[in-house]
């Protein structure tokens, strides 16, 4: 049986009025169907995740939930703590995080959410709300572009005589639009929007350092990244099958994600006649995220909102086996060194 904690030796801090926000579409979001605040809300944690919880609970939606704000905050703790913390309110039902698409075609995004529930819930509960919030989500319609306001135009002052007005006067039709190119094919210009593949290229450098490409290296290189696109796959796809398995030193990206782009290439799947071409797939809009390490999966295949390497650490506290892919791009690597140590 659980044992108890009543010592009030410990309160979270009041929420700060200069608390960061999120930005819109990401951080906090409360969960439906929660019990009323109480005294003894969260008295079977454990006096840190206690602490943390009741701060939590006291956060508006749409608040920042990133480790680093929440240390900055909470001062008897640091990054690591809270993030342990985390992991153990997640196990015990009160969260999950989660990343939502936003949008639809070109402008589809990612955000990430906090889902944050006082009544702790469990597994089952988790899994048929958040199914509930991305039927909701892919029966949404997507979110309008941002608009920008246009200043009021000033009246020209009315003629006085008999002339006709300059405005008045038939002004030639505007030329028609240019049609848009494919949206794999858009090359990065002055005049045009970076196309997804090159825009997928840039963001390389982004997750890892190792892999940083020039704008030069981008445009050389968009035309292959394109081919994949071309082919079905998304932009996520691309990018987790570049950056899958890399060396630990890297001495020529471009050279790197050319050879991948080009040997890794996925097969062109031919048109299934049986399968009506106007019925879209249905797409999920929204993944839960791994609160140890980040890594996304459906709902149903993160018990407690973990994966199951970190699951299985958490539940007998022995390390996951590491990746093969790993362990043999360090083994290539030490025996390159080697290969440079011989003397010639």
């Amino acid at each position: 049986m659980a044992t108890q904690h009543h010592s009030s030796a410990l309160h979270a801090p009041a929420v700060s009025a200069a608390y960061p926000m999120a930005k819109p579409g990401y951080g906090k979001r409360s969960a439906p169907d929660q019990q009323a605040r109480a005294r003894d809300d969260f008295a079977l944690l454990p006096t840190r995740e206690r602490y943390v919880a009741g701060f939590v609970d006291h956060l508006p939606d749409g608040a920042s939930m990133s480790v680093k704000q929440l240390a900055k905050q909470l001062p008897l703790y640091g990054q690591q703590a809270i993030s342990t913390a985390l992991k153990a309110l997640s196990v015990a039902g009160h969260l999950r995080r989660v990343r939502c698409a936003v949008g639809a075609g070109e402008e589809t995004r990612w955000v990430f959410r906090t889902f944050w529930s006082r009544t702790a819930r469990d597994n089952e509960w988790w899994t048929t709300y958040l199914a509930t919030e991305n039927a909701t989500q892919t029966a949404a319609p997507a979110e309008p572009p941002a608009l920008t306001a246009v200043p009021p135009q000033r009246t020209p002052p009315q003629p006085t005589d008999t002339e006709p007005s300059p405005l008045a006067r038939e002004t030639p039709p505007a030329p028609p639009a240019p049609d848009r190119p494919p949206a794999g094919r858009t090359r990065n210009t002055g005049d045009t929007a970076p196309s997804p593949a090159y825009l997928a290229l840039a963001r390389l450098g982004r997750d890892d350092h190792r892999l940083g490409l020039s704008a030069d290296d981008c445009t050389t290189l968009e035309p292959l990244a394109a081919q994949w696109l071309d082919r079905g796959v998304t932009t996520d796809y691309l990018t987790s099958t570049l950056t899958a398995g890399l060396p630990a030193q890297i001495d020529s990206p471009v050279g790197l994600i050319r050879r991948r782009l080009i040997d890794k290439l996925p097969p062109q799947l031919p048109a299934t006649p049986n399968t009506p071409t106007d019925t879209p797939t249905p797409t999920r809009r929204l993944l839960v995220e791994c609160t140890d390490c980040g890594r996304p999966g459906q709902p149903e295949a993160l018990p407690d909102g973990l994966c199951h390497p970190c699951h299985t650490t958490h539940s007998t506290g022995s390390r996951p086996s590491p990746d093969p892919t790993q362990i043999a791009a360090v083994k290539a690597h030490m025996a390159n060194l080697r290969d440079l140590l011989k003397p010639v």
